[in-house]
Parts: C-alpha cells; sequence; structure tokens
C-alpha cells in the first residue's frame, strides 16, 4: 500500500498541509504507523487543471522529505515526471519511481529508469493536467487504455527498463471522465491480461463524490470521500491489485485486510478438499 504525501500547496484533496518540512516528515512516520509499506512523495500538482512547477522547485521539495524518511528507515517512492528529480530521489534513498506520464512527459525518464534498476510504476496519460479533460475521448476506454499502456511498456523495454521492474497503473480520473473511470475500475481483471502488477490511484477523486451520501455530493470536501475510497481499496485488493494508493492509510488497510481474510476463507475448502 502506497500512502500519499503531497508536498504542494495545490494538490487537490490536502494542497499546504505538508508543505513544512517537519510536518511533511510527521506525516510520512505517521503513514507507516497506520499501515503504508511505502510512502509515496510527490512535489507537483496533477490535478486537473493544475500549472506545472518548475524543476528546482519541486527538487526543494521533495528531496528533503524524501532524505529524512529514508534516513528513518521509511521505504519510500517519488511521485514525478521528471527524470532528474527522479534520479536525484533515487540517490537520497527512493525505492521507486511513480511516473503518472508512464515516461512520456521527459524523455529523460526511461533512460534514468533503465540505468537505476528501479522498480516504477508507468501510468496511463494523455496529457498534462491543465489540458487533461480536452483528451478523455476514447473508442472503448478499456481497450484504448489496455492498448496505450501496452505501447508505454514496449517503450520502456525498449530503453533498457526490465520488464519485471514495470508497475501499471490505469490512471483513473486522469484524461477520463467519472463514467469512464467507473468502467476502468470494473475491467481491472481484464487489465491483468497486459501481465503486469497493477497500483490502483482512487484516493478521494471526483468521480467517488456521487457515492458520498451528503445531500449535494459535488460540494463534500475531497477528505469525506475517503470511505468509499476505502471500499475500492478493498474492492481492488479483491480484484488482485498489486497494490492501492491512499490518502488515509488506516481505514484502506483494514479494508484491504477484509478482502485478503475473505479470498482466504472461499480458498479454505478447497484447499481442504485437496489434502
Amino acid at each position: 500500500m502506497l500512502g500519499i504525501l503531497n508536498v504542494t500547496p495545490d494538490s487537490f484533496s490536502d494542497g499546504g498541509r505538508f508543505l513544512d518540512f517537519d510536518a511533511a516528515v510527521a506525516c510520512g512516520l505517521r503513514l507507516v504507523e497506520q499501515g503504508a509499506d511505502i510512502v509515496d512523495v510527490g512535489g507537483e500538482s496533477t490535478r486537473p487543471g493544475a500549472s506545472r512547477v518548475d524543476e528546482t522547485e519541486e527538487l526543494r521539495r521533495v528531496i528533503p522529505v524524501i532524505r529524512a524518511l529514508a534516513d528513518a528507515g521509511v521505504r519510500v517512492s517519488v511521485d514525478t515526471m521528471r527524470g532528474h528529480v527522479a534520479a536525484r530521489a533515487l540517490d537520497e534513498g527512493a525505492v521507486l519511481v511513480n511516473d503518472v506520464s508512464g515516461g512520456l512527459a521527459d524523455p529523460s525518464m526511461l533512460p534514468v529508469l533503465a540505468d537505476s534498476a528501479a522498480p516504477c510504476v508507468l501510468m496511463h496519460w494523455r496529457a498534462h493536467a491543465r489540458h487533461m479533460d480536452r483528451h478523455a475521448t476514447y473508442g472503448s476506454v478499456v481497450d484504448d487504455v489496455l492498448a496505450e499502456l501496452g505501447a508505454r511498456v514496449d517503450a520502456a523495454v525498449a530503453a533498457g527498463v526490465a520488464a519485471g521492474n514495470i508497475v501499471l497503473d490505469p490512471g483513473l480520473g486522469f484524461a477520463k471522465t467519472p463514467e469512464q473511470t467507473w468502467s476502468l475500475l470494473a475491467a481491472i481483471p481484464k487489465l491483468h491480461k497486459l501481465g503486469f502488477p497493477l497500483l490502483v490511484g482512487a484516493s478521494r477523486k471526483r468521480f467517488l463524490a456521487e457515492c458520498v451520501d451528503y445531500g449535494e455530493c459535488d460540494r463534500a470536501r475531497p477528505a469525506d470521500r475517503d470511505d468509499a475510497s476505502s471500499s475500492v481499496a478493498a474492492l481492488a485488493a479483491a480484484a488482485g491489485a498489486w497494490g492501492v494508493r491512499v490518502h488515509e492509510v488506516g481505514p484502506a488497510a483494514a479494508a484491504v485486510r477484509v478482502a485478503a481474510r475473505l479470498d482466504a476463507a472461499r480458498a479454505e475448502p478447497a484447499r481442504a478438499a485437496g489434502r
């Protein structure tokens, strides 16, 4: 499970809460205490409509936090679309690179991943946050995402990235309407046909707003979607996802354990019959 740590002023859910170094490190340690396997540190918002931050500022935000958490024994990933930021983060102790552009935003990213031999997440992506909603046109969202993720795998392997180091992310909410996002979520079993581990990142996203029963759900705060986010985490785990990426780790971890325990209970009669 990846716990989200945004060291940004403008992320859609928690922008500004962890800009302070001490607050960011404390949050990372708390996420681990709650059950996060990896703390995913990002210094650039990718919410719909967000403008890009320059590389110097991104480095200033993420590198000290990654260094401090890694020194404390925390397994850290870096959420970045820039090859140089990824390389610096790996030098400071990060163990995973999470590139929401799947290597498309920066031509240097795939060579950095190949040279470092670091595990990486390649997400389905079509455009930067400021313009991505214009690109939510698909013949079949599931088939098109499958094809485009397959193309990113081919590009990564051609650049020297080991296939065994690749995790794929269908990019829920990125250049996708809520309806398209639900279709992708329902298709997790089909996405396994690509043959790679899957990371599912649904936490607090706008497509979950309709599941929040507070009257006018479009006015609910993103944090009001945590219960729905935990439900998706459990469903994704039950569907065989490698991991989920969440803001509130404790409830999501409990939901995932419920899904795992139920799977184990279902499997027990078959194991008993084979004895």
